[in-house]
């Protein structure tokens, strides 16, 4: 029978242009991909296709908890492979209820949903927010500025930056956006429609910009004023990466009424999976039934495979203490960021965030980098990193985020710093 698609040519030469011509042809241009053709790692090792090594210090934008093909990942997947991988979530199962489990333990008293992706766990929050409004009129949701949420057509309503927004209009309606770190610009933002607030606990995408404790406690006191839901966007910063399991534990540490701080739901996902796809949401214990059956759903969520991979890092994460090593290895990486940022003031303008969620932010007026000028001045430092061998990420148009792996080890960490630092004496 004659194929009505023809099927695909080999990949005859494996090299670069081919690979690149490969996704030219056939892949929707959707990304601003670096030139870099990957092919294996090991740990926060990255190769490429020409055998050459670069360390990973961005993670895959904070995903790869635990390296690149961690074994105790690749042994959960074999084993719970054997089982069974996927049935729907019209029937019960082990891993998700396991999972769930852990989840509010770490947290506190409260339900999960499972999901696949962090954009969807902001979507579950989305409608949380309406469904606990709605029999009031009330739909709005406040977030801040700079923030990042996800690229669904709510999702871009929700995020506060335009750029994100641009040829979909007209924007989802019930996002208004104001300063982060602003209590004041808060208050005096809520109308009569508005159902929830909701906030990162440190900005990622907006250039790694922490909340402070007096804004966590504050937006707590307003929402329970004003009968709103205090809601968090934890995809980026969540999941131990600040030290803690979630970002505003490690930020209230040892300040008054920091303990007993919970929000009303939490949106997960990156980490949670360590390159397996998941995403969850948490929602409060008396909120946690809102959502009830058939008002939110997914076909692959919570699946026994994906469940089965994130217990299996929860473990590694207990088991090797992640958390204090995210503290102590990302305190020794900001020490030693903030010193390149005395050594190199026309470059570095300041460095900021906690555990292993750091950014760099270059000086406005820092030497001319090269590479194309269309590009940021971010895009063009990251290209730099890449020649010198290592990998980071661009935020914004002047911020560079390490977000490594949670068991970086300390020579790692100062492997990367060097290599920063070559670059940086070759631009002065």
């Amino acid at each position: 029978m004659k194929d009505i698609v023809p099927a695909p040519p080999p990949v005859v030469r494996n090299d670069v242009a081919a690979i690149q011509t490969l996704f030219q042809q056939n892949v929707v241009p959707s990304y601003g991909r670096f030139d870099l053709v990957l092919s294996h790692g090991a740990g926060c090792s990255l190769y490429d296709i020409t055998g050459r090594r670069y360390l990973d210090l961005g993670g895959g934008i904070a995903v790869n908890s635990l390296g690149h093909a961690h074994p105790a990942i690749t042994e959960a997947l074999a084993e719970q492979s054997r089982k069974i991988i996927y049935c729907s979530n019209f029937y019960y199962h082990e891993p998700q209820g396991r999972l769930a489990q852990a989840l509010v333990s770490l947290i506190g008293p409260g339900k999960c949903f499972f999901c696949n992706s962090g954009v969807e766990a902001n979507e579950g929050l989305f409608k949380l927010a309406r469904k606990f409004g709605h029999d009031e009129g009330r739909f709005e949701i406040l977030t801040t500025l700079n923030s990042f949420h996800g690229r669904t057509l709510a999702a871009i309503a929700a995020t506060g930056q335009e750029k994100v927004k641009k040829g979909f209009a007209p924007a989802v309606p019930g996002f208004r956006h104001v300063p982060f770190n602003d209590l004041k610009a808060m208050r005096e933002a809520i109308s009569p429609a508005t159902a929830a607030i909701m906030i990162e606990g440190i900005q990622g995408e907006g250039g790694v910009l922490p909340a402070t404790p007096d804004y966590l406690l504050g937006l707590r006191r307003l929402c329970d004023e004003k009968k709103l839901l205090l809601l968090m966007d934890s995809v980026q910063c969540g999941h131990f990466r600040s030290g803690r399991f979630q970002s505003y534990q490690r930020i209230l540490e040892a300040v008054p009424g920091g303990e007993t701080f919970l929000p009303d739901g939490i949106s997960m996902a990156k980490s949670l999976g360590g390159g397996f796809p998941i995403g969850a949401f948490w929602v409060r214990a008396p909120y946690a039934d809102l959502l009830s059956a058939g008002s939110h759903g997914t076909t692959y969520g919570g699946s026994p495979l994906a469940c089965a991979v994130a217990l299996k890092i929860l473990e590694v994460i207990a088991r090797e203490n992640l958390a204090a090593n995210a503290r102590q290895v990302g305190a020794q990486f900001k020490s030693r960021l903030e010193e390149l940022a005395r050594k190199y003031p026309a470059i570095i303008q300041k460095v900021r965030g906690l555990g292993l969620m750091l950014g760099m932010e270059l000086a406005p007026a820092m030497p001319q980098l090269p590479g194309d000028p269309a590009k940021t001045p971010a895009v063009r430092f990251i290209n730099l990193l890449h020649a010198a061998g290592l990998l980071a990420i661009p935020a914004g148009t002047h911020v560079i985020r390490f977000l490594p792996p949670l068991n970086l080890r300390p020579a790692e960490a100062e492997e990367g710093l060097k290599m920063l630092e070559s670059v940086l004496a070759n631009l002065v």
